[in-house]
């Protein structure tokens, strides 16, 4: 009990009303002070930003340092989690985005929409189709880092995420484009490989690295009971902390187009909170249980899946149609919603932990034992 009150600082009993704060406070220094907004926002390497870098390796790190890789070996020897976490992030969520997209935008909302619009090319496009463009974009971009997060606040398998967080970086390095290419129905669709590559060096590489060998480095000199009870309530607004901060810049960059576009944002913001539920109610409620997955994985392997790796998706919204375009909007639409959207998963997972009790799992491959219904009758 004692852990659980040391794990719910003050930052995470509020964070829901400290990120819309954040997001607020980012539109208005985007909007009011808009130099210091672009002055940060060009501060960065093949279109990665540097001061969200160090926000992110803030955010990782205190997560990384707590895995213990002996851990992580053993998750890793579990393929039916792993194989559960690809197949929803490549054979499933990026065709029912485009089809949820195309279904609001391009029908039920389509003439709510603005016309058209002149993206990088110098092409003119309708602009419901930038839009999908956007969404395709989030959706075939698996999230690689911010899911570390969600796993860690609803108490999943950390070393199993990080695990398939190995996983979803690579195998992005291959399927991201093809699968793009296909969905964008475009012949060739140029992809920023310099901002995928140093994005997983950011974002997962670094803080692990500095992760393992801190973690040996304080254990051996003080000791594993002081290295869990001291010092790593030491990192317990860290995570949090920066993970606000992450959110006031990246506001900032984008509040004057979202000011602008009010009403434009709720009609795509509609597709893809649908697709964020669709994902995870598929992963969490109905797929885990068929497979038989304890809560502590079953948790992380539906928040991988319902969450997207937005700094990807908007960097290559903003190389292909520009920063101004309806598809880069899109994108940004889904840093808008991705938090908030994210909390609630969070909160509905730990709710429903009694669902993945071992004897309530949908196959059973053996009758109860007198105990466990004695058990189950008092719950």
């Amino acid at each position: 009990m004692s852990e659980e009150k040391i794990k719910l600082s003050f930052f995470e009993k509020y964070l829901t009303f400290w990120v819309i704060l954040c997001i607020i406070f980012g539109i208005l220094l985007g909007r009011f002070f808009p130099k210091i907004a672009y002055q940060f926002d060009s501060m960065s390497v093949y279109q990665v930003s540097i001061p969200i870098a160090i926000c992110l390796f803030f955010m990782m790190y205190p997560i990384m340092v707590k895995i213990d890789f002996a851990e992580v070996l053993k998750a890793g020897k579990s393929i039916k989690p792993v194989l559960l976490t690809l197949f929803i992030n490549w054979a499933v969520k990026p065709f029912t985005m485009y089809l949820i997209a195309s279904f609001f935008l391009g029908i039920v909302f389509k003439q709510q929409l603005p016309g058209s619009e002149i993206i990088k090319s110098g092409e003119s496009v309708e602009l419901y189709r930038s839009y999908i463009s956007g969404a395709i974009l989030l959706g075939i971009a698996p999230c690689t880092a911010m899911v570390l997060v969600w796993s860690y606040l609803a108490k999943g398998n950390d070393g199993l995420t990080l695990v398939m967080v190995a996983i979803n970086s690579l195998t992005m390095l291959f399927l991201y484009a093809p699968l793009g290419g296909f969905l964008l129905k475009v012949n060739k669709m140029p992809i920023p490989w310099q901002t995928i590559l140093l994005s997983v060096l950011i974002y997962v590489a670094l803080p692990l690295i500095a992760g393992y060998f801190s973690r040996k480095y304080i254990i051996k000199k003080k000791g594993i009971d002081w290295f869990q009870n001291k010092f790593i309530n030491l990192l317990t607004p860290v995570s949090i902390s920066a993970l606000l901060l992450t959110l006031v810049l990246l506001f900032s960059f984008k509040g004057e187009i979202i000011l602008k576009n009010p009403l434009t944002i709720f009609w795509i913001a509609i597709p893809l909170f649908i697709q964020t539920l669709l994902i995870y109610t598929l992963g969490y409620f109905f797929l885990s249980r068929i497979f038989n997955l304890n809560y502590e994985t079953a948790a992380p392997v539906s928040l991988i899946g319902a969450s997207n790796h937005f700094e990807v998706a908007i960097a290559t919204a903003t190389t292909l149609y520009g920063l101004s375009s309806g598809a880069s909007l899109a994108t940004v639409v889904g840093v808008l919603i991705e938090v908030p959207t994210m909390l609630l998963l969070v909160s509905i997972s730990k709710r429903t932990k009694g669902l993945f009790f071992p004897y309530r799992l949908i196959l059973r491959k053996a009758p109860l034992k007198p105990e466990l219904v004695k058990e189950e009758d008092e719950i």
